[in-house]
């Protein structure tokens, strides 16, 4: 598909899926500067493995998946190590569903880092949890990066992650290599079933369509005739921007408040 006629397909219209409201989830990735946050998140959606760092401010990305007929939303925030605005932090972690907390094996101060993240993040949750009267699990992953590095530069053992997550069935550690792709899948995988997701989310397990079917993804119909036997399929949404903190505050507002429906979020279109 030419670059002329991709634009022409994505302004066409052709892209505004309609993601039910209860079926929309936002993913935050967490941690200390350059544990390999983004290299995570690139392998989640491209399975590629960038070599050069790049300082992340706050990155927002979109997936959206066609699931046994049924449609999903999942906004992905990769959010900056060195959180130069607490605030925003702090909004960004009352408006997460899932959780991703990073650190590198070969780093110590990492690591003490997560564990104050981990910290925040339940006790901002809890806080919420008590003015809502919500009830719901907080499902979240520890992940030390960067295991493909020689032995000699670990920093941080095995059974200390292991420790992080041992009194709560709703957390769990693995250690991983973006770079490698170890146990990255994997790693999702668990995310996803802790938080009562369709387990095909992760990446091995849906086939990756391209923006040229936006108009016929969202049909319960959709079907690839090449894969006859996959009914999962997922596809990246190029444009997405990330929802106005207008409406984030608003979000959390209503959940105290207890006005509207519980999961309404500000839906950003595709343009």
């Amino acid at each position: 598909l030419s670059g002329q006629a991709m634009m022409k397909t994505m302004s066409g219209g052709n892209c505004n899926l309609n993601v039910p409201a209860k079926n929309s989830y936002r993913m935050v990735v967490l941690g200390a500067s350059r544990v390999g946050k983004s290299s995570i998140v690139s392998r989640f959606l491209n399975g590629r493995f960038e070599d050069q760092y790049t300082p992340t401010i706050e990155d927002f990305h979109r997936k959206v998946y066609n699931i046994r007929g049924d449609m999903y939303q999942l906004d992905i925030l990769d959010t900056s190590g060195n959180h130069p605005f607490p605030a925003m932090r702090r909004l960004s972690i009352l408006t997460g569903d899932v959780f991703i907390l990073v650190f590198s094996l070969d780093n110590r101060e990492s690591f003490d880092e997560v564990k104050r993240l981990q910290k925040q993040i339940l006790e901002v949750k809890s806080c919420l949890k008590n003015k809502t009267k919500e009830s719901a699990d907080l499902p979240m992953v520890i992940c030390g990066n960067k295991n493909d590095h020689s032995e000699i530069f670990r920093k941080v053992r095995t059974d200390e992650g292991e420790n992080l997550v041992s009194s709560d069935e709703n957390c769990a550690y693995f250690e991983v290599s973006a770079k490698k792709n170890t146990n990255v899948d994997e790693m999702f995988y668990v995310l996803f079933s802790m938080a009562k997701l369709p387990h095909e989310m992760s990446p091995s397990l849906h086939r990756k369509i391209s923006i040229q079917y936006g108009d016929t993804f969202q049909q319960k119909s959709f079907r690839m005739r090449r894969v006859k036997d996959m009914d999962a399929y997922g596809m990246i949404s190029p444009f997405a921007r990330r929802p106005s903190v207008n409406s984030d505050l608003k979000y959390i507002k209503s959940k105290v408040l207890r006005e509207g429906q519980s999961r309404e979020r500000e839906k950003c279109t595709i343009q």
